[in-house]
């Protein structure tokens, strides 16, 4: 693998071109509140953006506060969230998140990450949506487009998302660290599909080891 020095500079690159093709990026998930965009991104894990944005159009009326989503019977917010894929589960996540923002914090949605990795269904990953779309503090979120593309574009050999996270830390400025995730969601959709790859017609062809 290259120096970091030389690492640095191709992600500066591939930065600068993907800002200039992607102009107008960002969270693909629709929320108003940090609480929202909190379960908004519990129920997207093994689930589109798409879906997700179908089902919190009413979910989010129907429980506004954490409160609601523990009054309601565990079987009628399954019902609520079942197109989201592992119901069951998200579920019990969100109940034992409510839970624990309601005893813990206030009802409000912590913005540390220790505070938010201790809460149930929430990762990094998920800890990182949250603070840089929500707080505005920079995070690298490690989504499957993140994962892929990093791994293509050979900015990291790792296969866990931490570790990934943090190959990526190294050589992306910090003020890029947020935008990072939205910028390759969007070319991982648009270009770099992974199951047909547009590398003919990809801006980054010919800074990508993958495409030669």
């Amino acid at each position: 693998m290259a120096s970091r020095k030389a690492q640095r500079e191709r992600m500066g690159e591939v930065l600068d071109r993907l800002k200039e093709t992607y102009t107008d990026v960002g969270p693909a998930l629709n929320f108003t509140s940090p609480f929202e965009l909190l379960i908004a991104t519990i129920l997207s894990a093994q689930c589109t953006d798409h879906r997700v944005n179908i089902v919190t159009e009413s979910l989010f009326k129907k429980y506004p506060t954490p409160g609601h989503y523990l009054e309601a019977p565990p079987e009628e917010l399954e019902a609520d969230i079942f197109t989201t894929g592992f119901y069951r589960n998200k579920a019990a996540n969100i109940r034992k998140c409510c839970r624990a923002l309601i005893d813990r914090h206030g009802g409000e949605v912590p913005a540390r990450m220790e505070d938010l990795t201790s809460l149930a269904g929430v990762g990094r990953k998920t800890a990182n949506v949250v603070r840089g779309n929500a707080f505005g503090i920079p995070g690298i979120a490690v989504d499957t487009h993140v994962k892929r593309l990093s791994g293509l574009l050979g900015f990291t050999k790792q296969t866990d998302p931490d570790r990934i996270e943090s190959d990526l830390a190294k050589i992306v400025p910090e003020p890029d660290w947020t935008g990072l995730g939205h910028l390759l969601a969007s070319h991982g959709r648009k270009t770099c599909v992974a199951r047909r790859p547009q590398c003919g017609e990809c801006v980054l062809s010919d800074l990508c080891p993958s495409a030669k």
